[in-house]
């Protein structure tokens, strides 16, 4: 046998011929091409190309697709015709290489790097001339494509389900995110309030600059977070410091629940460990530390420190109809149905707003008690500017005089306050509102 025609003689280890420049079949390409075989016109429910167009847009970020691709195919769009995606038509476009660069202001090789990314990402499929070149004929009447080779659009079509779903999952997203930055906003200014405060009453101690320290730390790695899943273990690790940082001075200024005052009564100790896992985020809040000290010789709470309401009504104000009767308390609240402490948090936040200084809030809380101080300062925020004699906080100044001489009676303003926004279900019931004068009393 001749020894150059037997399978001995071949050559090994290649079967590729000598590089042609054709379009290499990459798995991008290959799927591409896959989905533009099944291309039937519009999607279900779509009427216009512009829908397409705008899924994508709307999915770009979910998918890791940069602004630069997506003008591209804004670009490759605006060659299309509506009878293109007819089911019996290809939207496929033409334009030249002199022409996209010019339009995408980008060189030669940065054109040729776009079309390749555009393939890779599946958002086009290209029809190759036998010669290369890009070009199509359209029909004179009709304006239907009668022969086109170049941009195939199909699998944009074919793909507007998958971008509609993912633009959803990235809206829920980005509203998770924002609900809970707003949250670690809110934790982080209080625990800011909170050390602001036992500096000006000059309590001291490690506690304050380990809660300092490691707020900081927290918040500088929130910043980097970039998904609901990994921010929310930090905003609740700060939303715990808030709260135990906030019941170690209400214990310490004498407005909290417990009777014991002070710190040689209230042993406390933050265990903080600077980890966004809330299951390793360690806090030996003050309602703990009092438990260590009940026994033998443990102090018992004072008559009038009672356990504070959660849902009850207080002077016959229910916690959950506050938000209906003074909506500038809502955009603090973090629950739709609040008991009594979410109203209390949420006021000693529109304070800021009102103008009203910290001691004024700290003198409030022990004329009134922390609930009705709450309900005060919501009734404040309800009133026009025109009506403040001076400002908000010296109205509220007024109506803390009022409780300290038992002057003030805030369920009759309440009343007034259900009777203006209810004036068909309180009609003829007989219960009136005292008005509230411009000094902050009744009058």
């Amino acid at each position: 046998m001749d020894s150059d025609n037997s399978a001995h003689g071949a050559p090994r280890g290649s079967f590729a011929h000598a590089p042609t420049g054709f379009r290499r079949l990459t798995p991008g390409l290959l799927k591409a091409d896959r989905a533009a075989e099944r291309f039937a016109g519009l999607p279900e429910g779509v009427k216009s190309p512009g829908q397409l167009l705008a899924a994508l847009k709307a999915a770009a970020p979910r998918l890791g697709i940069s602004p630069r691709i997506v003008h591209a195919v804004d670009w490759l769009f605006r060659f299309t015709q509506p009878q293109d995606w007819e089911p019996d038509s290809r939207p496929i476009v033409w334009p030249s290489a002199s022409m996209q660069e010019e339009a995408l202001g980008l060189s030669a090789t940065q054109v040729k790097e776009i079309n390749r990314r555009l393939i890779e990402l599946g958002l086009i499929t290209m029809r190759d001339s036998p010669n290369g070149k890009r070009y199509g004929r359209r029909h004179e009447k009709t304006g239907h494509i009668i022969e086109a080779y170049g941009f195939d659009l199909a699998p944009i079509a074919m793909r507007h389900a998958e971008f509609v779903r993912l633009a959803e999952e990235g809206r829920a997203e980005r509203a998770a995110m924002g609900r809970l930055r707003r949250r670690a906003t809110i934790a982080r200014k209080a625990i800011t309030q909170i050390l602001e405060t036992a500096q000006e009453y000059g309590f001291e101690g490690e506690e304050w600059i380990t809660l300092a320290h490691e707020t900081t730390a927290l918040v500088r790695a929130l910043k980097d977070v970039e998904r609901p899943d990994g921010m929310e273990p930090g905003v609740k690790s700060l939303e715990r410091r808030q709260r135990a940082a906030r019941e170690r001075l209400e214990s310490l200024l004498g407005v909290g629940d417990s009777a014991p005052k002070g710190p040689e009564n209230r042993p406390h100790q933050y265990n903080y460990k600077p980890s966004l896992d809330p299951d390793q985020d360690t806090v030996i809040t003050a309602k703990d530390s009092s438990r260590e000290g009940e026994g033998a010789g443990a102090q018992s709470p004072a008559p009038e420190q009672r356990q504070r309401p959660e849902k009850g009504m207080v002077h016959g104000i229910r916690p959950d109809e506050l938000p209906r009767l003074t909506p500038k308390l809502k955009p603090y609240l973090q629950r739709p149905n609040p008991a009594w402490p979410d109203i209390i948090d949420a006021a000693d936040w529109l304070r800021h707003d009102l103008g009203v200084s910290k001691s004024l809030w700290g003198d409030a809380c022990l004329a009134m008690g922390r609930e009705l101080a709450a309900v005060a300062l919501a009734i404040v925020s309800t009133k026009e500017v025109e009506h403040f004699q001076t400002t908000p906080g010296g109205y509220f100044h007024g109506m803390v005089a009022k409780a300290k001489a038992g002057e003030l009676h805030l369920e009759r303003t309440v009343w007034a306050l259900r009777r203006a926004s209810e004036p068909e279900f309180h009609r003829g019931t007989g219960r009136g509102g005292d008005r509230v004068g411009r000094d902050g009393g009744q009058a």
